[in-house]
């Protein structure tokens, strides 16, 4: 008894399935890729030899059309060959199906193929690097195979990125952006914004892959970092807290229940002076774990930012990064250099047209990968920026605003552990 399997890739949507996926003892395995050479070296084979068993995957990949599909399996059929589909509604071998069977294969075989149509012409365009379908995103317009930067509603989206970068508050740059321009969206929204490939000038499409650079972008990739960062940073965090006004919000937690503790605020007769305080949300001692004052732990904080964080960072065992910064630089260059070459191999008729295409798009998506790899690196050296911080008259020139964006930077948290009448305070760094 001969069992032998075939089955059909398209390059543009899928790869060769593992020759192991059949699960019974094959004698061989045709296999194409874009072509059906392979089909029709198995059609004269079973002519040549008889063959019991023919395992596929699904009935569609015989042909490209229903009258292809039809014309093989009859052709099958005369042969005395059985079909399995292993993937198909149609469990049995066609030969022993019935009509009602039949006309459900038709409809599936009919409806797959119609699919794969409209996802090759997707794959195509994504070879080609232009936009996939739907509307431009705010702040772009829909041009003949790119985006178009649209000069009345990118001025919008430039200055909501700029808001966030320098408070590091995407809830902050949301309201901003609906005070000044009137311009109302969602906390998602905005958080779309911040982390969609366009606004980078890169195309991202369905299937996850980015391909870089194919159109004008909003936001520089140096600002696209920081925004990865600062996003990566708000995480650790809940989602209001990056966007409190005061610096210690969401930082400081009681030592002994670590529960958080908010800030408070107090006001005199007319409001003419404020005071502030922190004071534990579901303490156990309620009674005896008082607030204490918000400057108090403020001072206290900058304090041992000062004294400890020039250690702390000193004692820190951080890779080389100069060096995995020059081995992604090199692989980078290595594949652009691949991609120079390939319109000569074109032109000697090497490789064709498509295969070129293909390639091209392949190693774009590397690079853009490892392009994603080496924006993640910090900006400056760590040890520089403890140095230049570790100034407590730097702390006190901030705004409690950019206080709190310098806090985020360094702090994970800051533990409050009572005495019987006074307190002191553990500031943990985030390395």
């Amino acid at each position: 008894m001969k069992i032998i399997a075939y089955s059909y890739s398209d390059p543009l949507l899928e790869t060769p399935p593992n020759r192991m996926i059949w699960g019974w003892e094959i004698d061989q395995v045709y296999q194409d890729l874009g072509e059906r050479q392979q089909l029709d070296q198995l059609l004269a084979d079973c002519q040549a030899e008889p063959t019991e068993y023919l395992l596929i995957r699904r009935f569609e990949e015989l042909g490209d059309s229903l009258q292809q599909v039809s014309d093989r399996l009859l052709q099958l059929e005369a042969l005395n060959v059985k079909i399995i589909a292993i993937e198909s509604n149609l469990k049995n071998s066609i030969s022993d199906a019935t009509q009602v069977d039949l006309i459900k294969l038709i409809a599936e075989v009919q409806t797959s193929q119609r699919s794969r149509r409209i996802r090759q012409g997707h794959a195509r365009n994504r070879i080609k690097a232009t936009p996939p379908p739907g509307k431009a995103p705010y702040g772009y317009r829909r041009g003949k195979d790119r985006y178009t930067v649209d000069r009345t509603t990118a001025p919008v989206v430039k200055e909501f990125f700029e808001r966030f970068l320098i408070y590091g508050s995407l809830r902050g740059a949301v309201r901003y952006l609906e005070k000044r321009y009137s311009k109302k969206i969602s906390v998602t929204t905005g958080r779309r914004w911040l982390t969609n490939p366009v606004y980078r000038g890169d195309l991202e499409y369905k299937n996850g892959e980015t391909i870089l650079n194919t159109h004008v972008a909003i936001l520089s990739r140096e600002e696209a970092a920081q925004i990865d960062r600062l996003l990566r940073r708000n995480q650790r965090m809940p989602p209001k807290t990056a966007s409190a006004p005061r610096s210690l919000a969401g930082l400081v937690f009681c030592g002994e229940c670590s529960c958080l503790m908010t800030v408070s605020r107090v006001t005199t007769y007319r409001k003419k002076r404020e005071y502030l305080y922190l004071r534990p949300t579901a303490c156990p001692r309620q009674s005896k774990c008082k607030a204490l004052s918000y400057n108090n732990i403020l001072d206290a904080t900058i304090q041992q930012i000062c004294e400890n964080l020039p250690r702390a960072v000193s004692e820190l065992k951080m890779p080389n990064l100069d060096n995995i910064k020059i081995e992604i630089k090199q692989a980078i260059a290595t594949k652009q250099e691949i991609i120079s070459q390939l319109p000569q191999l074109t032109a000697t008729g090497i490789l064709d047209e498509e295969t070129t295409q293909l390639r091209i798009y392949k190693l774009k998506t590397e690079i853009a990968q490892l392009q994603g790899k080496f924006a993640q690196f910090p900006p400056v050296s760590l040890k520089e920026t403890a140095q230049a911080v570790s100034i407590q008259q730097f702390w006190l020139d901030l705004s409690e605003t950019e206080r709190r964006f310098y806090f985020r930077e360094f702090i994970r948290k800051i533990e409050i552990i009572r005495q019987e009448k006074n307190w002191k305070l553990n500031v943990e760094f985030i390395f």
